[in-house]
Formats: C-alpha cells, structure tokens, sequence
C-alpha cells in the first residue's frame, strides 16, 4: 500500500472520497491542489495538515495563503505550483482527479520524478496517451486507473496470463439520465435535467459528459491507452444499474465481470492499496435489491459522441487533442446556458472536420493544438 499521498483535485468528487478513503486508511497526505473550492481545500489542510497545497487560481491562492498563514502548510498556485505538489520527494502516488486537460501537465511531472498515478482523470490519455505511456515506461511508473470502468477492466485482466487470450473488453454505460430519449425530446433540455444523473455523483463536467455519451467514448481511447487494445477490441453495452462496472471477455467464451454498488471508494481503495485489498468502506452489493440486470445496445445515432470518438481514436496525431479540447469548451458553453445540449457535439464534430490531423512530438504540439481549437469554438457563438 501506498501511505504517501498527494492529491490534485482534492475538493472535487473523486478527490473528496480520495480523502475519505485516506482518512480511514490512516494515509498521509503529502499535498492537495485545487482549482476554486478554496474554502473546501482551506478545511482539508487543517485536518491532514499537507506539506504544500496548490490552487490554480492564483488570487485566490493569496486569499488561502492568509487563511492558513498559522499553519505550516505552504500555499502554491498556477499550474507551477500543481506541478511541484505533484512532483514532491515524499510522494509515493499521485492521485490526478482534476477535470480535464489541465490534469496532462501535473501528470507527466509526476511520472518524471517517478511517483505512481492514479488515474482519476482521462483526459491525459485522451489527449497524450503515447506521451505519458512512454514517460511512464522510461521511468518505472505504475499508472493505476480510477474510473470505475477502467478500474473493473484492470481487476478482470489479472487472470490474463497472455495477450492472445483476450477477445474482448466490454465496457458499460448506465445511459445517463437521456436514455431512451430520442434527438427530439433533447432539442430543448436543461441544465437541471442534464445534471440529474441516476447513479452517480460527480462533477458538472462528467456529468454532462455522460448525458452526451462523451464519458464513454472518451473512456473508449483511454482504454486503449491503458490497456495496448485495439479499437475493434473495445464494446459498449448500456447496463442502467451500474452494478457490472465493466467486462473482459476470453477467446474461450468466458467473460469475468467486475461488480459492486455504484461507488467510486472501491476502485480509489484498489488503486491505492494494489495488488492487495483493503476495507474502503463501501456497502457489500445485496443482491436480492437487484433482482433485474438489464443490457442494451447504445443508440449511435441519437448520442453520436461514441462515433466521433471513435473516429478521433482512428485518425490519431492531434485528433484526440481537438475532440477533447472542442469538448471541454463545448460543455462549459452549455453550463453558462450559451449554446443548447445538442449543440455540444454537434460543435465537437465540427472542430474535428475543421482542422488539420497533425503527429504529435512533444507535449508543445498537444498545448498547441488545445489552445487553437478552443478558440476554434469560442469564436463558434
């Protein structure tokens, strides 16, 4: 088990039970970072008393610095101060759970002063997954995965002896809270109803990303990152309970499935204790509350995500960087009532159509990329 640990997004969903997993781990918590929540972030200091702790907003780092001036926790800002609470002598494993692409940079310092990640933030995959794969290799790094899909996944290839005898990995969706809706009855939905997610608590971001099918299809190329699979490797299959978290199916027709009630603490406890296993405190699954496990095929054609996704993972080079990039600016438009939610991917779509697929060398051609195509849609509206 790791017992040192930073935690960048700590005041968001997955960093919050991060702590709670911690907490009850008895682990030291060696630096926490933040984007906003400063009075959050300002309660975790005094109660795990972090060596340094980041806010990316950096007014409101001078604002926190002064309220724990009588502490002995030092106060960082930017994405530098991300980077050096990421990159500490006395980590052991990094747990990225900020939202989006500004989890890349933190990630890659992290692996180059060789600290474990776990991985709550799929955006570094999507959009540097050969880049930050590679600098994990050169260094020695495990990078465990947090997302419950992924986390189930990695579980069920433990059994995995060789690479020949998988056929399949299946990962689910719970359809988000527009499943079986059609195109129609989405043209006019609201913020309040997008964010009404049957299962799971998370952030506005993840939440708005499952109710656009965004979720899945950008955890279908972090999949095949994390796990060196091939696009016709990867199934999805609509399971609205979220009970099966996902599958791996062998050449011998046996498929292991990973399962448990809707909860993040598990897989966060997994990746912090692997291989072993520790009590997270997450409620055992009682069968006899879920007498019915229904499967379904994803409907493509009116949550069009998965296809653009898919076709971003095909093209390769930037391509993944755009899709990514036009999604964030995308969603963050429909969370300020600036566009209507179909608007989203159809702006997605048309930032991949627009731009020229570029190899990727270094990190600058990613940051590049990135900003181009957020100015691509801001300039949309």
């Amino acid at each position: 088990m790791k017992n040192k640990i930073c935690v960048l997004g700590s005041t968001g969903s997955i960093g919050t039970q991060t702590l709670e997993v911690a907490r009850k781990f008895k682990t030291k918590i060696t630096a926490l970072a933040a984007n906003k929540n400063i009075t959050l972030l300002e309660n975790q200091i005094r109660e795990f008393k972090p060596f340094f702790a980041a806010v990316y907003d950096e007014n409101l780092a001078k604002k926190l610095k002064e309220k724990v001036k009588d502490t002995n926790t030092k106060i960082l800002s930017g994405i530098e101060g991300l980077c050096e609470v990421a990159s500490l002598s006395s980590t052991e494993i990094v747990v990225t759970a900020v939202s989006g692409m500004i989890g890349l940079r933190p990630t890659l310092c992290a692996i180059n002063t060789k600290k474990d990640i776990a991985l709550a933030n799929k955006e570094t995959l999507v959009v540097g997954g050969d880049l930050v794969l590679n600098e994990a290799k050169k260094n020695g790094v495990n990078i465990l995965p947090v997302d419950s899909e992924h986390s189930a996944i990695f579980q069920c290839l433990q059994s995995c002896k060789d690479k020949k005898d998988l056929k399949k990995l299946i990962l689910t969706a719970s359809g988000g809270p527009f499943f079986g809706k059609t195109k129609d009855e989405l043209k006019n939905v609201t913020i309040k109803d997008a964010l009404n997610h049957p299962n799971w608590k998370m952030g506005a971001k993840i939440t708005i990303d499952s109710a656009t099918m965004m979720n899945k299809g950008l955890e279908i190329i972090e999949a095949m990152h994390l796990f060196d699979t091939s696009l016709d490797k990867i199934d999805v299959i609509v399971h609205p309970q979220s009970i099966i978290h996902s599958m791996v199916e062998y050449v011998d027709g046996c498929i292991l499935a990973q399962m448990g009630i809707p909860s993040m603490k598990a897989p966060i406890a997994y990746a912090l204790t692997y291989p072993h296993r520790k009590n997270s405190g997450v409620k055992p699954l009682d069968f006899t509350k879920y007498p019915s496990l229904s499967f379904h095929k994803p409907d493509n054609e009116t949550f069009e995500a998965m296809k653009i996704c898919r076709k971003a993972a095909s093209l390769g080079g930037t391509a993944t960087t755009i899709l990514n990039a036009a999604n964030e600016e995308a969603v963050n438009l429909f969370l300020k009532e600036k566009i209507k939610f179909l608007e989203i991917t159809e702006l997605v779509k048309k930032a991949l159509e627009s731009f020229k697929i570029n190899k990727i060398s270094s990190l600058e051609d990613i940051l590049e990329t990135d900003k181009k195509t957020r100015e691509f849609i801001s300039k949309q509206i």
